[in-house]
């Protein structure tokens, strides 16, 4: 009888975990803005800044370069195409939750040697978040280096 209890209770216990892990996460991205910027630079590749929801991966056409004294993108976002959307859908779930705790929206010294930096703009449950980040990885904590690699890798793969 004492192990019917037992195996009636890791049943339980067992159901009710299946349940909370198909709830939605309480830290789930809404969407995630992400680019690069190079301050002495001629062309449309010196600003590339992205929007990529659960679905569709955007493209800015206003090509601003995001001011690390008050990082509030206002872009103006065109769809791309499902292809280009296939290339990075993954790169939200790479977000890295350390920046979340990061008291600095200025991570390293982004563009300050010329070398470019990189925007990061989350809203998660409906709060904005953002970042400039330094392309430098040696100015950047280790903890985001591969978050860097990823962002210009996608970058770069969406403009192949």
């Amino acid at each position: 009888m004492k192990i019917m209890k037992v195996l009636s209770l890791l049943l339980l216990v067992s159901i009710s975990g299946s349940f909370q892990s198909c709830s939605k996460s309480s830290t789930e991205i809404d969407y995630l803005v992400f680019g690069h910027f190079y301050g002495f630079c001629v062309g449309e590749s010196c600003i590339e800044i992205f929007k990529l929801t659960d679905d569709v991966l955007y493209e800015d056409s206003n090509d601003i370069y995001p001011n690390a004294s008050n990082l509030n993108y206002d872009g103006n976002f065109k769809a791309l195409s499902n292809e280009k959307f296939l290339l990075v859908e993954d790169l939200k779930s790479s977000f890295p939750n350390d920046l979340l705790d990061e008291s600095k929206t200025v991570i390293g010294q982004p563009d300050a040697g010329d070398w470019g930096g990189l925007y990061v703009e989350i809203v998660e449950n409906g709060n904005k978040r953002a970042w400039s980040i330094d392309k430098m990885k040696d100015n950047v904590p280790s903890k985001y280096h591969t978050f860097v690699d990823q962002i210009q890798e996608k970058i770069a793969l969406i403009n192949k």
